[in-house]
């Protein structure tokens, strides 16, 4: 593939970070090993695209590789900010280093240059050593889970982008698109550097029945009309299996009770509630005692349920 991370990525230089985003979700799930096992070319390609949005997906990252301060894996140009670093002197003595010794150049004053630059360790007056450490690179990666799975929690086995396997412990209460960092999971440090971070992004999917807002959840309840005439004791689902609720008499679609401390339980935190709004379902087929009934009601009832809505308008 292409050095250029954004040819890598398939985007142009006035990409947004949200378009940068959703090319590297597409290409890692198009290109993930687990998808491709044994195949040495697609597992490149994945390191490639997440060496690529390790870049660019981090803005200041971005800034300083568009602006040529560090090059497409992450590092240092030395040669950009060597000159940078004695940019101010006057034309002539730009890489003069104060005028000591005889080509001008102070051996100390390099040596703290280069360790500045490197990392590296002076290993006497004068010199320094060819030691280099540099922290390891993040590798980043995305984790699509059930819904229920996070609200409570699992662990999961992945493949990262170096072909390591590792083990995900998902808190519960993780949201979407909440980035876990795994500390010393990434890429290996250079020389005596430490290991960098494994950034897992999180993707929940949608389930059926519970929608979430913050730690609160709401469903939607199906109820008959006697139901809602009478009042009745229904069981309803939560995330913790279900509980009994009692509808009280006289209920109407959209009204909306709360079980306090049966929604989302996040990782040392506090519980917080699941809402349940009413519908009121008909049978699929009407049968001639519930018509009859209506019909019946209908005759002496003069309740009007639009009253209030022709009044304003």
């Amino acid at each position: 593939m292409s050095d250029d991370p954004y040819k890598t990525l398939g985007v142009g230089k006035s990409a947004t970070q949200a378009e940068i985003k959703k090319a590297y979700r597409a290409l890692a799930k198009k290109l993930h090993p687990d998808l491709h096992p044994g195949d040495a070319g697609k597992q490149a390609e994945f390191q490639a695209v997440a060496a690529a949005y390790d870049l660019l997906g981090d803005a200041e990252k971005r800034r300083r590789y568009d602006a040529g301060e560090i090059d497409a894996s992450g590092q240092e140009r030395p040669e950009r900010q060597y000159y940078r670093h004695y940019a101010e002197q006057d034309a002539g003595r730009r890489y003069d280093a104060g005028g000591a010794g005889q080509h001008g150049f102070d051996a100390d004053d390099l040596g703290d240059l280069f360790s500045d630059l490197f990392g590296r360790r002076q290993a006497g007056a004068g010199g320094y050593s060819g030691d280099f450490s540099a922290r390891g690179p993040d590798l980043r990666y995305r984790l699509d889970i059930p819904f229920l799975d996070a609200v409570r929690g699992v662990r999961r086995k992945v493949t990262m982008p170096d072909g390591n396997a590792i083990e995900i412990s998902v808190p519960a209460g993780v949201r979407d698109g909440q980035t876990l960092r795994l500390r010393g999971k990434g890429g290996p440090g250079y020389g005596k550097g430490a290991p960098g971070d494994a950034l897992v992004t999180i993707g929940v999917a949608e389930h059926p029945v519970f929608r979430r807002d913050g730690d609160d959840l709401e469903i939607e309840l199906p109820i008959t009309v006697d139901e809602a005439v009478l009042g009745a004791k229904v069981e309803v689902p939560t995330i913790g299996g279900p509980v009994a609720m009692t509808i009280p008499k006289g209920a109407s679609s959209g009204d909306r009770l709360r079980l306090r401390g049966r929604g989302v339980a996040p990782a040392g935190g506090k519980a917080g509630d699941q809402y349940v709004r009413l519908k009121i379902v008909l049978p699929d087929r009407i049968d001639d005692g519930l018509e009859e009934l209506a019909r019946d009601w209908r005759s002496r009832s003069g309740f009007d349920p639009r009253k209030d809505l022709r009044r304003q308008t």
